[in-house]
């Protein structure tokens, strides 16, 4: 009876110990997700897409330029009273509306990087929601870890006495020693996860150590799958295959516009010896379009123009597939974690519970006692493992359909 009431002692003073190492640490200093999304948003990685906007900004104005004009001079002769002498101005004059399809595709291209400044932008805030909860959920597991591993050693010690009491088999006590086993294994596992999640974590928002508020198990109603379709058409993924047609198209008209010559004029003086005059020199030169065309640069981009139309009614049908995918997960996942928080976790508890109180009375041995308790330990971890699995699907929505 003695050893009964010390094993009794043992196993509530794991599960007393488990409740303490599963809470959450709980700091002043803590940041939530939006505090670490502004962070993460504050970093190199989402302003050097930025710059880049900012450069392709200034293309346009760029493109926008007249071409310069050209000082020439010419002198004929060598001697004096018999030479020439001509200065004159040329400038080129665009014709087919060069400037305006050149402006266009700048700033269609100007468009396209404000476009993937803004995709940058989200998919990071998207990387900072999974990362988050990845670090939360990590804690929580290796608080679970560390307290089957403290309960395995202990049973592992009175596993021992009781063979050495004749109270067991040995087979027991072996069995005891491959679960200590198991234990520390998976507490390797869970200090080297939480580590990964915190160097990620740390490498978004550009802080090495930082205490989380955890918001792990309050996850957030999405919006209805037809919502999220009709603000499918509108993501990201969607609006830069759109942006890329617009380009596209941009260019062909550029080439088009090449077709067309362009003329320069000629004004100048010419100072000839001979009459011992200036005359007014005009002039106009048109190139003639015999051996170049620019057909086959115009056919190239319009063949590319209808490759980005199909590029995004093959984007909008996989943005689709996409949001219905992450959207069916998040609802799975969800649905699991609540279930499991309301109704598997609370009952693995009271079987653990009344097999204790009856292992007190003797109708239960001390294997079954661990047993119900390593149940309600899994049903915890597969708790933290749904939790994990709704924030990812819910980042992949915030990736695909999120705010810009």
């Amino acid at each position: 009876m003695n050893t009964s009431r010390h094993l009794v002692v043992l196993v509530v003073a794991s599960a007393f110990a488990w409740r303490c190492g599963a809470e959450p640490v709980r700091d002043t200093a803590s940041i939530d997700l939006s505090t670490a999304i502004r962070l993460a948003l504050d970093q190199p990685a989402a302003r050097a897409a930025l710059h880049e906007a900012q450069a392709s900004d200034a293309l346009v104005d760029q493109a926008d330029r007249l071409p310069n004009p050209e000082l020439s001079y010419l002198r004929e002769g060598q001697q004096a009273g018999t030479r020439t002498a001509t200065v004159q101005i040329n400038q080129p004059i665009e014709l087919g509306h060069k400037r305006r399809a050149r402006v266009a595709l700048a700033q269609g291209e100007a468009d396209l990087a404000r476009i993937e400044s803004q995709a940058r932008r989200q998919a990071i805030r998207a990387d900072v929601i999974a990362a988050y909860h990845d670090v939360l959920i990590a804690g929580h597991r290796l608080a679970l870890a560390q307290a089957l591993t403290d309960l395995a050693a202990r049973t592992v010690d009175v596993a021992g006495k009781r063979v050495a009491a004749g109270k067991i088999s040995p087979i027991d006590e072996t069995r005891a020693r491959l679960a200590a086993v198991d234990a520390t294994a998976s507490l390797t596992q869970a200090n080297a996860a939480l580590t990964i999640a915190k160097t990620r974590m740390g490498a978004l928002i550009g802080r090495s150590t930082v205490v989380l508020a955890d918001d792990s198990d309050r996850l957030p109603d999405a919006e209805p799958l037809a919502a999220l379709l009709a603000r499918g058409d509108a993501s990201i993924s969607v609006r830069r295959a759109r942006g890329q047609l617009a380009a596209r198209q941009a260019q062909a008209d550029v080439e088009r516009a090449a077709r067309v010559p362009d003329v320069t004029l000629s004004v100048g003086t010419k100072r000839d010896d001979q009459i011992g005059r200036r005359q007014a020199v005009v002039g106009l030169s048109l190139p003639l379009p015999l051996f170049n065309r620019n057909e086959d640069a115009l056919r190239a981009a319009l063949r590319r123009t209808d490759q980005a139309g199909d590029e995004l009614a093959a984007t909008q049908v996989e943005t689709a597939a996409a949001l219905t995918a992450a959207r069916t997960r998040y609802e799975a996942a969800r649905n699991e974690a609540l279930l499991l928080r309301r109704d598997v976790v609370p009952n693995a508890q009271t079987a653990y519970e009344q097999t204790l109180k009856g292992f007190e009375y003797g109708k239960f041995s001390f294997l079954d006692v661990l047993d119900a308790q390593r149940t309600w330990f899994q049903a915890q971890t597969r708790q933290w493992d749904s939790l994990e699995g709704a924030w990812r699907a819910y980042a992949d929505i915030e990736r695909l359909a999120g705010q810009h």
